[in-house]
């Protein structure tokens, strides 16, 4: 039997979520991890996997010409089935709602290899938001044989969808550990950007609002609407200082400059790697986003977020007071944020619904049972499983 487990990633957010269950699978006396680079963002996933020593085991090489989706997950799906056939592993781990999830699930599934599911059970149940992100996720649970769920409500989402109970596991989610893991690094900062930032803000006494917008349904006027909020907010209280990481896409790129340029306390840098992004929530008053991975990060230090999108599959966050949906009215957000600014709310750090640092402990757990390895003893934390 193959104790290989074929761990997949092709975007950042996949490589840090799937790089605590890398490392705690190593410590495994019969698994073996295999961390697949699917090529859908090249140089993201080695940046992401860099702050944990690690590194792709293997690349999976892709030609694109036009740019579909179909063209990239038709050109993944050739390419993983090739790997699994020639690697022939124990499972396939897949994270997530991405193109590789997907590509690299149906790949595992046509070829009778197990596929175990990292964050399953996130819903908005609107097909359009996020697109095509919610299709993707609710596809790949039809076909998984592991279900790694991060909260009860999400396991409790796909049972209602008549996933059978024995297949779920509650894990907590492993962005947690990540985020654990790097904090306690206490690295220095990388971007001068950051550490420019850090220097005025230590000099004037200011504030910093961390904002991201990356989902493709914000782009356009929605996005135009969040920019507008963002400099209203910078107006209202001059003690605050905006950081933006610049998003991939140039067309986003340009309408972020265009709309918050020259301004003396908004500042526009390169993507963050990981741990400059930890860095920075950490000093955070405000995180202004419609990412997912920061909804489930900023709790561990009591950092407010405003969700720029019209729902959230982290309701979790909603429901445990850390997070509030305000959509892309420019109006709500620039409200929404004087009522936490003006407050100077900061909420409990590390009350984290989302997890408590040993998500990848409970998945190595859970895959272990899946394959009858008996690798795991009893010192591993609780493992709960739905019946």
């Amino acid at each position: 039997m193959s104790t290989e487990v074929l761990l997949l990633a092709g975007t950042r957010p996949e490589a840090l979520k799937a790089a605590p269950v890398a490392n705690a699978l190593s410590g495994h006396p019969l698994l073996r991890p295999m961390i697949v680079h699917s090529g859908q963002h090249v140089g993201m996933v080695e940046q992401a996997l860099a702050a944990f020593d690690l590194r792709p085991d293997a690349f999976v090489p892709l030609r694109r010409e036009i740019g579909s989706q179909a063209e990239l997950v038709a050109g993944m799906l050739r390419r993983l089935d090739e790997l699994i056939v020639r690697r022939r592993p124990a499972a396939v781990m897949v994270q997530g709602d991405t193109s590789t999830a997907l590509a690299g699930a149906l790949a595992a599934f046509w070829r009778g290899v197990p596929v175990a599911h990292l964050g399953a059970g996130l819903r908005t149940g609107d097909l359009t938001a996020p697109f095509p992100e919610e299709g993707n996720r609710q596809m790949i649970s039809r076909i998984a044989a592991l279900h790694l769920a991060p909260t009860e409500w999400a396991a409790r989402t796909l049972i209602a969808e008549s996933v059978p109970g024995k297949r779920i596991t509650i894990t907590g989610s492993t962005i947690v550990d990540a985020l654990q893991h790097v904090s306690a690094a206490k690295l220095p900062p990388r971007s001068k950007v950051l550490l420019d930032l850090e220097a005025r803000v230590n000099a004037d006494g200011g504030r910093i609002v961390l904002v991201t917008v990356h989902r493709r349904e914000s782009w356009g006027e929605p996005l135009d609407r969040v920019l507008a909020a963002v400099r209203s907010m910078v107006d209202r209280h001059p003690d605050i200082h905006v950081l933006l990481p610049a998003h991939p896409n140039p067309a986003v790129q340009a309408q972020v400059s265009g709309a918050l340029r020259g301004h003396d306390r908004v500042w526009l840098s390169e993507p963050l790697d990981y741990p400059d992004l930890v860095r920075a929530l950490r000093q955070t008053a405000l995180v202004v986003t419609d990412s997912g991975g920061l909804q489930e990060e900023a709790p561990s230090f009591g950092v407010p977020v405003l969700v720029v999108r019209d729902s959230t599959d982290r309701t979790e966050a909603v429901d445990a007071g850390y997070a509030w949906v305000v959509g892309t009215d420019d109006t709500r957000i620039v409200a929404e944020a004087d009522w936490l600014l003006g407050s100077h709310l900061r909420l409990p750090a590390g009350r984290n619904p989302f997890g408590d640092g040993q998500a990848s402990q409970r998945v190595v757990a859970a895959l272990d049972r899946l394959l009858g390895t008996g690798g795991v003893g009893t010192h591993s934390p609780e493992l709960v499983a739905l019946r």
